[in-house]
């Protein structure tokens, strides 16, 4: 049997992300490598940042150029969570849903340009 427990996404301020993901989705902390490496708690699955090459690091706002999603899911209280997350001033986009498909969901964008989105099933 085959799972994916490990989700490694490549970046510029390792402890700028630490930060961003442990304080506004309360990620608990696995492992460190200061400024070079860190695993995140994220349910059932692990979620790791890993510094980008030392030609590619800059002083300046780093965004990536990613096709890459994290999806975040609640129980109850979407909204609540994204208005938190603006007034943090978390870029976020509107709650939205589909037809025929029982989610609310929203998108926002992490210190880096990291799309993740939340998802909540209707109440």
């Amino acid at each position: 049997m085959l799972k994916l427990n490990r989700i490694i996404l490549f970046g510029n301020n390792i402890a700028g992300l630490k930060d961003f993901y442990q304080s506004n989705f309360k990620l608990e902390l696995i492992e460190e490598i200061e400024n070079e490496w860190v695993v995140l708690k994220a349910g059932q699955i692990e979620l790791a940042f890993h510094s980008i090459g030392a030609e590619y690091r800059s002083e300046k706002d780093f965004k990536v150029a990613s096709n890459v999603k994290l999806v975040f899911t609640l129980t109850e209280g979407l909204s609540d969570f994204r208005d938190k997350l603006i007034t943090k001033g978390i870029m976020m986009k509107e709650i939205k849903s589909f037809k025929g498909i029982d989610f609310l969901f929203c998108d926002g964008e992490d210190i880096e340009g990291n799309v993740f989105q939340l998802s909540q099933k209707k109440l």
